[in-house]
């Protein structure tokens, strides 16, 4: 994926693949990680966002917004998977199988009710657990937070303003 590659026009699209494209680095460089912490996780966010700047990838601006993105998902659904034992289709709001198979796993990882401990450094975030018009999400479900209204994303992509009243703020679907 290339900034300068002309067959690619619509920055949704190009960031939502840089979504996904930096939750890979992260989860092959976590893998290898022989200490698994929340620091070093933060770090590999941080080393993915600096390969997509030197690789002309994205700008520092929208590496910025990717990287704050991927840490807010992987802290609201492990703080999910922590908090109720639900299962990762309930964080998403769907059944997995409406996901891409390499995703999903990648999401399994970073999320795995064991390493709950390494995605607590949520304080760090300059984002809050409200997604917004504009922000980049990952898979899963949102409702909008003045209608009920609910967005399903099957892949990363661009969170649109809500389809029934046009509102800019959601959260994660939680079931009861």
């Amino acid at each position: 994926m290339s900034r300068k590659d002309p067959l690619r026009h619509d920055p949704v699209d190009v960031l939502g693949e840089a979504y996904e494209l930096m939750l890979e680095r992260v989860m092959a460089d976590f893998r290898k990680a022989k200490e698994k912490s929340a620091p070093v996780l933060h770090k590999l966010i941080d080393e993915a966002k600096e390969k997509a700047l030197e690789l002309e990838e994205l700008t520092r601006e929208e590496a910025d917004k990717v990287a704050g993105y991927l840490k807010r998902d992987l802290v609201d659904a492990g703080e999910y998977l922590a908090e109720t034992g639900g299962e990762l289709k309930d964080w998403l709001g769907f059944e997995t199988e409406l996901i891409e198979s390499s995703l999903l796993d990648l999401i399994l990882q970073a999320s795995d009710k064991t390493t709950v401990e390494l995605l607590k450094f949520k304080e760090d975030l300059e984002l809050g657990p409200t997604y917004h018009t504009g922000e980049i999400a990952g898979p899963g479900t949102l409702i909008c937070d003045q209608c009920g209204e609910q967005l399903h994303f099957k892949r990363a992509g661009r969170i649109p303003p809500c389809p029934k009243c046009h509102g800019t703020s959601f959260h994660r679907v939680r079931p009861q």
